[in-house]
């Protein structure tokens, strides 16, 4: 009952949070453990953006990832939503944001541009038979689906491919008309197929489209368009005045998708939660402005990657005090002392910070000690190591680049850095092993690779080289 009461403050049918799994996919029995924490917080659903880590059969086998889930995992997630109440809407992208399949030699022959493996080629009947057969098989391991999200957002460079081309060259022909024809080519199939469940698509594509054309093209009747903005000071007016224009144009219900995480920098590694917190308030504006037999709900984007090819950003259990933050705000209709102190309770956490980066950081939510970990390495390894090789006085001076290369040391000097050197090593491997033991319990090894080569190898070889120097140098000199 007290979960009820709290609901309805929420302008939102439904909260959904999002798991991008185009990066670091979180083991199963990861999210064995923060399905609860989600539900606990103020989630009712699940957007899962599977990409590669889908178990594709047949033909579409080349698309699956190395360490895709298999089909019996993914029915053991759909289990772990359902035992949580955590409604579950798949997306699968079938325009735009097709790098994942694109990139292979196969399916090659499919792109847009012959060069980008971004954006399929919407001419091609080839392309739709492919997206069909994905959001068959997909469908097909997902029982009672009320949603299907098609993606379909940031389909760049549409309309310059050589098909493309000729097709503009027709008075009546436009980019926007092939992208909703793709749009609305796809919803059909979809509808045809499984008539029970209904289409969602981003919304950044008809966003520009004159309402005389959106309605024209008959998308509305088709699907729900989901219009996500992940930016703090988000135009309020100017969400209100779209939200309208879709419901002139015959979208009888639509989404909002606010972030979570992963939405202020391709390589972030710590989450700012004010800055997400703001975006969320602004959301919640624009619901109170909305007509509510329109709003469907709100989906909680917290992007791993932003796209197939760039790095990971936030990795999921640091960006779990935003998404509890977030959550509750939207639960509670606003941000509060009230919030702070409940967010703090679920997750553990002796204080909350919100205007800046955590620094010290330790809770008890699960994924807690890489939260702790990533934020130790992020606010000490680069500069503790700085410190040392640039700005410490006995090493600038007495063992430079031009020493190190001719293993000439100063034998009194050597003793002012030599103890700092080593013990600063052994305090980062200590913690390098603690953080890949914390990682590999989460993700898999290809995550823990990645995670580690981007942001503490660079700075831990460095270190180590001049150790390593540094006992050439003694060996030279004896």
């Amino acid at each position: 009952m007290e979960e009820n009461k709290m609901t309805v403050s929420s302008p939102f049918g439904l909260h959904l949070v999002h798991l991008d799994l185009k990066g670091a996919p979180p083991k199963v029995s990861y999210l064995a453990e923060i399905f609860p924490l989600f539900r606990t917080l103020g989630a009712n659903g699940l957007l899962i953006e599977y990409e590669d880590m889908f178990p594709y059969e047949g033909e579409l086998k080349p698309l699956r990832a190395e360490h895709a889930y298999s089909a019996s995992e993914i029915k053991e997630i759909l289990n772990l939503a359902k035992l949580h109440e955590l409604e579950v809407i798949p997306l699968v992208q079938t325009f735009g944001h097709m790098e994942f399949v694109l990139k292979h030699q196969e399916f090659s022959h499919l792109r847009e541009v012959e060069m980008f493996p971004n954006a399929l080629n919407p001419h091609k009947e080839e392309s739709l038979m492919l997206v069909s057969a994905m959001i068959d098989q997909v469908v097909a391991l997902h029982d009672g689906l009320r949603w299907f999200h098609i993606g379909s957002d940031e389909v760049y460079y549409l309309g310059e491919g050589e098909e493309s081309k000729q097709w503009l060259q027709k008075e009546e022909n436009s980019t926007e008309k092939l992208c909703l024809s793709h749009m609305k080519a796809v919803a059909s199939c979809m509808v045809s197929s499984h008539p029970a469940v209904k289409p969602i698509v981003w919304d950044d594509m008809l966003r520009g489209v004159s309402e005389e054309t959106l309605t024209e093209s008959g998308v509305a009747q088709l699907m729900e368009p989901m219009i996500w903005d992940y930016a703090p000071d988000l135009d309020e007016d100017d969400k209100v005045l779209l939200v309208e224009k879709y419901r002139k144009c015959g979208f009888p219900k639509l989404w909002f998708a606010s972030a979570f995480k992963g939405a202020t920098g391709a390589n972030q590694s710590l989450t700012l939660i004010g800055h997400h917190l703001k975006n969320h308030l602004q959301w919640l504006k624009v619901a109170n402005s909305t007509p509510a037999d329109m709003l469907q709900g709100i989906t909680l984007t917290g992007w791993q990657r932003y796209d197939h090819f760039s790095v990971l950003c936030e990795l999921l259990p640091v960006g779990i005090p935003s998404l509890a933050v977030c959550l509750q705000a939207l639960q509670n209709g606003g941000y509060s002392e009230k919030v702070k102190e409940n967010v703090e309770k679920q997750l553990g956490l002796s204080s909350l910070e919100i205007d800046t980066f955590m620094s010290e950081s330790s809770g008890t939510f699960p994924g807690s000690d890489i939260f702790t970990l990533v934020t130790q390495v992020c606010f000490y390894l680069k500069p503790s190591v700085d410190e040392l090789l640039e700005r410490n006085r006995y090493v600038t001076g007495w063992f430079s680049p031009y020493h190190r290369k001719r293993k000439i040391v100063h034998p009194i000097m050597m003793h002012h850095f030599q103890p700092d050197a080593l013990s600063l090593l052994d305090k980062w491997n200590t913690v390098m092993q603690e953080l890949q033991a914390a990682l590999n319990r989460v993700f898999y090894m290809c995550t823990l690779e990645e995670w580690m080569e981007e942001n503490v190898h660079p700075s831990l070889h460095k270190l180590q080289e001049v150790v390593d120097d540094l006992d050439k140098a003694i060996q030279a000199q004896s």
